[in-house]
């Protein structure tokens, strides 16, 4: 798989959304009679697309919002939430910023240290409305954040940083033992961000309850420029579905794979399914709904760091309402609206009846994809030309 680079230097060939296509069976489906459910832990939910643990997508009343509709949104522990008793003045400042100044003004106001009070609050509030709740935090805060959570009524608890592994060498602080918390957590621990076979095989081994999958895909990341490092969504979701099924075969248990990050519209969710996710955490299309905290903008989780941000503050808009996003009627054109009917019609037109089959549908190389036949729309910036 791999090819000559230079002198005795090999690389492999990785693959990105657009530059592969599902390719239809010879069965079709209802698109109103497949099932898009999955499990995590003893759970099952109908949603399998997750709002990522970001500040201008999740807050409190987003977090009831998507849960009332049957989705999960992950609220972050390290935010504005749990620093600011009304975080709504902060984020219109960082709504209203220009951009030579949003992210100077962003890693300003993350310097207001977080008050631990603030983490039982937001999760009881969340929790008041029976909505099942999701947290994040960085690997450094986890212990003491997980226990505050979970003494709080959190369902599931998750650790995120900018690259996940068990094995983390550093002298100048305490390193999370990940393996410890997993097994003395009464509720589930889902870990990432990771891309390859081998790391996702050895969160799995320690006992995470699933794995977030991406590094640096985001629509406001800028990891990848800032670092030089990642692994398009495609290959990382199929390397990390591989891990898991191989996992499966020999202890018996299932880690679902979450990919995260790098989907905007419909046609991208649906191929991550098809690359082996069994759900997906999706930003920037949530940002754009009327009910997200960040007034039709977004930024990354590490925009804020104080001396390296990896992380810019992007424009968005706000296009529609979440029902709207994830369910329709869509207003835009673009397929960033009505997700769970693309996923739906999509599953329906490969013939697959579940997430399951969806793992198993063709796959194709196909980088004119994203603009065979469609001169009309790229000139006029419309569709599949915006």
């Amino acid at each position: 798989m791999a090819e000559w680079i230079g002198k005795d230097r090999r690389a492999r060939r990785c693959y990105g959304f657009d530059e592969v296509a599902l390719v239809p069976g010879r069965a079709t489906i209802n698109p109103n009679e497949v099932d898009t459910s999955w499990k995590l832990g003893n759970k099952t939910f109908e949603i399998p697309i997750m709002a990522a643990a970001m500040d201008g997508v999740v807050d409190v009343k987003f977090a009831i919002a998507m849960g009332k509709l049957g989705g999960i949104a992950v609220l972050n522990l390290d935010g504005i939430q749990t620093r600011y008793e009304n975080p709504s003045l902060i984020l219109d400042k960082i709504a209203s910023a220009n951009p030579d100044e949003a992210t100077e003004l962003v890693q300003s106001v993350y310097l207001e240290p977080i008050k631990e009070t603030l983490i039982a609050k937001r999760v009881s509030e969340i929790k008041a409305k029976k909505i099942p709740v999701f947290v994040s935090c960085i690997p450094q805060n986890a212990e003491k954040f997980h226990a505050i959570a979970q003494e709080a009524g959190c369902d599931n608890f998750i650790i995120q940083s900018t690259v996940a592994t068990v094995k983390h060498i550093a002298s100048e602080y305490k390193v999370l033992d990940l393996e410890k918390l997993c097994k003395k957590s009464k509720i589930p621990i889902i870990v990432g961000n990771s891309v390859t076979y081998d790391v996702a095989l050895d969160l799995m081994e320690i006992g995470a309850s699933a794995l977030l999958i991406g590094v640096g895909p985001g629509a406001a990341c800028t990891t990848r420029g800032v670092l030089g490092i990642g692994v398009p969504q495609i290959t990382s979701t199929v390397d990390s579905a591989a891990a898991r099924d191989h996992f499966f075969s020999r202890k018996g248990k299932y880690v679902p794979i979450i990919t995260d990050g790098g989907m905007r519209i419909g046609g991208e969710i649906c191929k991550a399914f098809a690359a082996g996710a069994d759900a997906v955490m999706v930003g920037s299309a949530f940002a754009k709904s009327e009910e997200a905290p960040g007034r039709g903008y977004h930024w990354g989780m590490a925009t804020s760091n104080a001396n390296l941000p990896r992380g810019t503050r992007v424009k968005v808009s706000t296009t529609g309402t979440l029902k709207e996003i994830l369910f329709g009627p869509a207003r835009a054109d673009d397929g960033s609206q009505n997700l769970m009917g693309a996923l739906k019609t999509s599953m329906g037109s490969l013939g697959a009846k579940n997430i399951k089959e969806m793992h198993d549908v063709e796959i194709i190389i196909a980088p004119s994809i994203q603009t065979e036949g469609k001169v009309f729309q790229v000139g006029q910036r419309v569709g599949m030309g915006k």
